[in-house]
């Protein structure tokens, strides 16, 4: 599945720039998906979209929790740290890691190509 690329108000298409990032997902059945995504917007913006992904009842407000997510290892310290309203939401959760995010809260960039993710449980 590949996201859409927008461009913002005013911003010029560059074929130069890096269109896409690929983000390697494991869903709530155990099965891996590759999909890529515009490095642009929020996680939670690319996983809501998907059959199996997020709900994301608060649309990335960081209220709800809805877009849990656990980080892979190797990604968890590449990541900047949790600010404190995604950390009390999300050390509130019956099933909190130390690996656990909120997408809503993960702004995607090139840096973030192969970011490896599985998609928590629903609370």
């Amino acid at each position: 599945m590949v996201a859409n690329v927008r461009l913002r108000p005013g911003q010029q298409f560059n074929p130069a720039e890096k269109m896409a990032i690929h983000l390697h997902v494991i869903d709530r059945e155990g099965q891996k998906h590759t999909v890529e995504a515009a490095p642009q917007g929020s996680l939670m913006e690319v996983l809501r979209e998907l059959e199996y992904g997020v709900t994301a009842t608060c649309g990335g407000m960081c209220s709800c929790a809805t877009c849990h997510v656990y980080i892979a290892a190797e990604w968890i310290g590449r990541l900047p740290p949790q600010q404190g309203d995604e950390r009390d939401l999300v050390i509130a959760l019956e099933h909190h890691r130390d690996n656990s995010r909120l997408s809503c809260q993960i702004k995607l960039s090139e840096d973030l190509d192969d970011l490896s993710l599985t998609l928590a449980s629903e609370e």
